[in-house]
Order: structure tokens, then sequence, then C-alpha cells
């Protein structure tokens, strides 16, 4: 299959796949004699197992390591298991760090209520006395 075709087949554009080629993710394909790529189900397998682990917000190096694993497939998972680890700690501070944002905004948001003049915008006011 030519590259506009496993784009449409997996979901992302003709440049993301150019990019985790150029990225070295993906294995650059054979060349027809026309000079056309020529894509195979391993392309496809490969790509689906990228796109996956980027909705999962794994880095490049991440997911590189990732495929390394899946490339030897007999060596222990133990470094696999202690990466997701270390993704879902950095999750888990990410809520905690928007919690904490959310908490703000929402006693920024109780500081006005009604209609008035900007000058008189309890929000405004709370910005202005929290940047001093």
């Amino acid at each position: 299959m030519r590259i506009g075709q496993l784009a449409k087949l997996v979901g992302v554009d003709v440049q993301t796949i150019r990019f985790y080629e150029r990225e070295g993710l993906l294995v650059s394909p054979e060349r027809q004699q026309n000079g056309y790529r020529i894509y195979t189900q391993q392309h496809v397998e490969r790509l689906a197992f990228v796109r996956r682990c980027r909705m999962l917000n794994l880095s490049l190096a991440e997911i590189g390591e990732l495929q390394g694993y899946l490339d030897e497939p007999h060596q222990p998972c133990t470094a696999v298991n202690g990466m997701l680890d270390g993704r879902i700690a950095h999750v888990r501070a990410q809520i905690n760090s928007l919690q904490a944002l959310e908490k703000q905004l929402v006693a920024l948001r109780t500081r006005c209520s009604g209609v008035h003049e900007a000058a008189d915008c309890g929000i405004l006011t709370g910005i202005s006395a929290e940047t001093r």
C-alpha cells in the first residue's frame, strides 16, 4: 500500500508517517522502481502501536523503548512496568496541579457576582492583588 492508504487506514496524516520514519519509530519502506514507497501490514501494526502510545501521552523516546521490547519479546518487562508507573505518577501530579488550579479559579470566581463595572470586578482585583 502507498503512504496515503496507510495514513487513512491508521488515521494519521501523511506528514506524521514521514515524521515517525525520520525519528526511527517506523522503518522506511522499500521503494518501487517508480519511487513510490510500499508499506506492508507490519507498517500498519507499528504505526497503530505508535498512535496508541501517543494517545497515552508517551514520549517518542518512551515509544522507542517500548518498541525495543516488542522487537525483543523474550526480555523481562520490569522496565516497561517501571515506565508506566512513572507515567502514572506524572499524571497524578498533573491532576493534583489541575485541582489546585481549579480551587484558585473557583475562589476568584466567587469574588464577583452580578453585573459591575470592570473597576469594581472582584476577579480583576483578586488577580491584581495576587501579582503584587
